[in-house]
């Protein structure tokens, strides 16, 4: 490989990483599991062992995990770092492990424990009470500050039986399973977004400004390592587990004292085949070196332990049989295949479904009802088919085709261009309704307060709404809606029907964003509306003008023209404009030219404006706002409580921006 190619691909490989690191340290929503994470990271070391003279200090090969986040409390030094551990993938190189310090100490003794999917939390004990709780933050320097709501964590203990002087351990929050489950039911009831999986709630739940709602989701808690101590010599880390178990300290209490690399070997694989049936969940067995005097003696490189190492567990895998394969629709028509396959125990939960996205992958996979399948687990959450068993497969079997008819109305269905996506065309199908309504009165859309999922759904149900058009006509039915308490009595009917009045005079990019055309955001329906001025002339234009707009490609416009060319979708926007509702941008005095083709990103929790009104502001003065920061972004306005959109903005080296600064920017102060 050329020496420019190499530094591209390490580049390339470097950003993803990082990119992957806020996700999951500073953001708790990672994007990709941890084995999809690991992989990566193999792909870095390799080709840094390869070319070593290209090895960088910010290389995420030279660093600990994520930043501290001043949001979650007071920052505070690490007495002891809270380094990461080497992962490894494979027997010969837990054997590489014993073998090497074999060679370098006499009689070494491993222990072998559960390595816990959760949080890291150093606990700091003065004169037996708890003094300190901090987050790993950047796991060399700082970490957060989160002592108070780690004393309402049921397994803190806060006062030493036997106290000491000085005393610190490190441990791992996490949820159980069960504890997840009824964290998400209750976000489910509420219409909250729900957490992908325990580890990343009980993340977020231990930054919690309140400490109540941090007691109230039932974090957990097993203490790992001895950091520091004084007042009392500790031989070995067994020794140390011995006095924690004395004061009431939970300690990982499925660990393993082995002497040879076999043992090691046998002790990982007991610890793995106990995954499934575990109330929490582990990613990995740690291997470590049992004697303290000896780990000093080995020390540590600038990211990980040398006398410790941790084994990564490949993805759970199991068999199953296909016993059918169903369609669904969602709203934009797209109709997604399911298979369902025979129960089985995945990282301990049943399975018995998965998605097969779409005609290609069915093709790819060459996926058939009666099929034997290989099950996993995507990050463990997301039931996945990775392979068909074809030697199982069954004579008689078909290929399956999800065909040119919508299952659900039965109207045409037809594959995007430049897609593997299959759609119902008909935006009338009962199927498309109640999803479609839903992006329509949303908050970037029509922003209608009081028609949530409840009261769509019960107004489709007794038949006032087929269409997005059927809102604005739910005046004509007051009475019926009073009489049937369909969204409640007199008083919430009349102000559902008052916000629904009110949104007509929305501006008509939010209309735009509500029809639901695929790829048409409230960025793009911003930039649309801002250039043709009404709905009828974006409707009437030519694919060149349309291509002349901000950001606009041959998608974007494929998509435009496939959804006003359909006589239903064109006679939806018409009644829309005889009911009232606007779809004309009404022309406001420009306050001033100094962001001209500037182009902003807003996040946040401002103090003087809402998101509404700071995007109008901006715009006013001739700028624009995107939702997601880029190379193409001019400036970030940042206000508190701002997260991955500070942090990429800083790595790209864009402008960013306080509210004082904004409003200097623009003549304001």
């Amino acid at each position: 490989m050329d020496i420019q190619e190499v530094k591209k691909e390490l580049a390339q490989l470097r950003r993803t990483i990082r990119h992957h690191n806020v996700r999951y340290y500073n953001d708790d929503n990672p994007e990709i599991s941890d084995y999809e994470y690991d992989q990566l990271m193999l792909q870095l070391k390799a080709l840094e062992r390869e070319y070593p003279e290209l090895i960088t200090e910010n290389s995420p090969t030279q660093k600990v995990g994520g930043t501290a986040k001043r949001t979650a409390g007071t920052l505070v030094r690490h007495d002891v770092p809270m380094l990461s551990l080497q992962d490894v993938f494979s027997r010969e190189e837990i054997e590489a492990f014993v073998r090497d310090i074999e060679a370098r100490m006499e009689n070494p003794v491993f222990v072998v424990e559960e390595k816990i999917d959760g949080l890291s939390l150093a606990l700091r004990y003065e004169n037996g009470t708890l003094s300190r709780a901090i987050t790993r933050g950047d796991g060399i320097v700082q970490g957060e500050d989160v002592t108070e709501n780690a004393k309402v964590i049921k397994d803190v203990v806060q006062k030493l039986k036997e106290p000491l002087p000085y005393f610190e351990v490190r441990g791992e929050v996490y949820m159980t399973k069960a504890a997840f489950e009824a964290v998400n039911e209750r976000r489910q009831l509420i219409g909250l977004k729900l957490f992908a999986n325990p580890r990343n709630c009980a993340a977020g739940t231990l930054r919690q400004l309140d400490s109540r709602i941090t007691k109230e989701r039932g974090l957990s808690l097993f203490v790992f390592n001895l950091q520091a101590v004084r007042g009392k010599d500790f031989q070995t880390h067994v020794e140390a587990y011995d006095f924690m178990n004395r004061q009431g300290i939970k300690v990982i209490h499925a660990f393993h004292v082995c002497r040879t690399a076999e043992e090691v070997w046998d002790a990982i694989e007991q610890i793995g085949a106990s995954r499934g049936d575990l109330p929490y969940d582990i990613d990995g067995a740690v291997v470590k070196l049992n004697d303290f005097s000896q780990r000093e003696s080995l020390g540590a490189t600038s990211k990980a332990p040398r006398w410790a190492i941790a084994y990564k567990y490949p993805p759970e895998e199991k068999e199953s049989v296909v016993r059918s394969i169903t369609l669904s629709v969602g709203r934009t028509g797209r109709i997604t295949p399911t298979a369902t396959f025979d129960p089985i125990r995945l990282c301990g939960t049943t399975v018995e479904r998965a998605t097969l996205h779409n005609q290609d992958f069915i093709d790819d996979l060459d996926v058939r009802v009666g099929d034997t399948v290989v099950v996993y687990k995507s990050g463990e959450i997301i039931p996945k088919i990775k392979a068909v068993v074809k030697e199982k497969r069954p004579e008689g079997t078909e290929p399956f085709k999800i065909g040119d008819r919508c299952p659900v109305c039965g109207a045409k269905a037809e594959r995007e261009a430049d897609s593997a996506d299959v759609k119902c065309i008909n935006q009338a199908c009962p199927a498309q309704v109640e999803s479609h309504i839903l992006n329509f009165v949303s908050r970037d859309a029509m922003d209608i307060k009081g028609l949530g999922e409840k009261n769509i759904a019960a107004l489709i149900e007794k038949g006032f709404l087929h269409t997005i058009v059927d809102i604005f006509r739910l005046k004509e039915h007051r009475e019926e809606l009073i009489s049937q308490g369909v969204v409640g009595k007199e008083k919430n009917t009349d102000k559902l029907l008052a916000a629904i009045e009110e949104a007509k005079k929305n501006e008509p990019q939010r209309l735009l964003t509500g029809l639901g055309i695929p790829g048409i955001g409230k960025a793009a329906a911003a930039a649309l509306m801002q250039h043709f001025k009404t709905l009828e002339a974006l409707e009437n234009a030519s694919d060149e003008a349309i291509l002349a707009v901000r950001d606009m490609g041959e998608t974007s416009v494929a998509a435009i023209r496939s959804y006003f060319q359909n006589e239903g979708n064109a006679k939806i926007c018409r009644e829309l404009q005889q009911l009232g509702v606007a779809t004309a941008v009404q022309e406001r005095a420009a306050q001033g030219d100094e962001l001209a083709d500037m182009s902003f990103v807003v996040t946040g929790t401002l103090r003087h404006f809402g998101r509404r009104e700071i995007t109008e502001l901006i715009e006013q003065h001739g700028g624009r706002v995107t939702s997601s920061v880029s190379k193409k972004t001019d400036c970030l306005v940042a206000g508190e409580n701002a997260g991955s959109k500070l942090q990429k903005a800083e790595q790209l080296g864009i402008r960013i921006l306080t509210e004082e600064e904004f409003l200097q920017l623009i003549g304001r102060k």
